[in-house]
């Protein structure tokens, strides 16, 4: 990328990663490190014209997340803005907004995919 003077990197994080999660502290470490790395990344690339930024998907019906019990995810649903899980459609939009020439002058963000949910509200 720096040879050819552009590209796009876009890493995986977590809304945990910038909110936090009871009981999760290693996950949340990992995915608040993606977080700072990714800010890092876009000052230190920005020069080559590679843009860098981080999507952070929140409650997304993934099969893991399927299969919890039909209360629990009732419960969760209940409790977000737009009271739904999210679709893994909705995230790969994300990473395709920002990997497309429309988000040129995007970098060193980070998406939050989330229906409006912010944990523990």
């Amino acid at each position: 990328m720096i040879r050819q003077g552009s590209g796009v990197i876009l890493n995986a994080s977590s809304v945990v990663g910038l909110d936090g999660n009871f009981g999760q502290t290693n996950y949340v470490a990992t995915k608040a490190g993606v977080i700072g790395m990714t800010k890092v990344w876009a000052r230190e690339l920005g020069r080559y014209n590679i843009r860098v930024n981080a999507i952070a998907p929140g409650l997304i019906a993934t099969e893991i997340i399927k299969s919890m019990p039909e209360q629990i995810l009732n419960s969760m649903t209940k409790g977000a803005p737009l009271q739904r899980l999210g679709q893994p459609r909705d995230v790969a939009n994300a990473y395709l907004f920002l990997a497309s020439d429309e988000a040129s002058f995007i970098s060193g963000a980070v998406l939050r995919v989330d229906g409006g949910s912010v944990i523990g509200t």
